[in-house]
């Protein structure tokens, strides 16, 4: 059984070219959307994908990079494709804050009975430290991690073998910890490429990390400078939008 990555957009929250930071999990049993911010809809469109044929999206945190898409991405369902339901994972407590302070404003609809994230999506709770099958041979564990001081935030573990930071600030342990004691071959991880890193890792921060942990690492959620920087990213690579890379199953 196989499993591949794709990215549909790789780009910060303020790039232009680059799209949202998203990716789809792909086996031949279906397509697992990670985050839908609101560029990710067109970017969707620009690889022939469109809502109905997505098997659920899992959703990290509530940065509008990540999540403001939901809404086309539900009323598309809605309306264009009969009310077609796709799952969304998503832990209990963010679930809670999604619906209240992101998505309510715009997808309340009382008259017609829409008063709730599971209006809109078979919404599946995930727990977190605890794996959930999302798909036969398709296994995430999310586990909470720092981006925003008292802002819920997770990463993912994928079959165990693969880190997904979605977004993290620099922490050596947890990535030391990911290579020696998780033993995952592959890390997709944010990288903010200058400044302070307030609230992502930066580069600088990330070259500080052995060799053994920089080769496992492709590089993610960047600005539009990002072709300065190419050569400069240490064993670490950037992968690119659209691009594919295999992940053990």
């Amino acid at each position: 059984m196989s499993l591949h990555i794709q990215m549909v957009g790789t780009g910060s929250a303020f790039a232009k070219t680059l799209y949202n930071t998203s990716a789809l999990l792909i086996n031949e049993y279906g397509k697992i959307l990670i985050d839908c911010g609101a560029s990710v809809p067109k970017a969707l469109h620009e690889l022939n994908i469109q809502p109905d044929q997505l098997d659920g999206i899992v959703i990290s945190h509530i940065h509008a990079d990540h999540v403001a898409g939901l809404e086309e991405i539900a009323f598309r369902l809605l309306y264009q494709y009969n009310n077609k339901r796709i799952k969304l994972f998503i832990t209990e407590p963010l679930a809670e804050i999604l619906w209240e302070h992101t998505l309510k404003g715009s997808m309340h609809n009382l008259a017609e009975g829409f008063t709730g994230l599971t209006d809109y999506f078979d919404v599946t709770f995930l727990a977190e430290n605890t794996p959930a099958k999302l798909l036969p041979g398709l296994v995430i564990e999310p586990i909470r991690t720092l981006h925003i001081q008292d802002k819920i935030s997770y990463s993912f573990f994928i079959n165990n073998k693969t880190f997904y930071s979605a977004d993290v600030r620099f922490n050596e342990q947890l990535l030391l910890q990911v290579v020696h004691e998780r033993g995952c071959h592959t890390i997709l991880h944010d990288c903010q490429l200058t400044g302070h890193g307030a609230v992502h890792a930066t580069l600088a921060e990330l070259l500080t990390l052995p060799a053994d942990v920089q080769q496992r690492i492709y590089l993610m959620h960047y600005d539009d400078t990002m072709p300065q920087y190419i050569g400069q990213t240490g064993r670490m690579r950037f992968i690119q939008q659209h691009q594919i890379i295999a992940l053990d199953a």
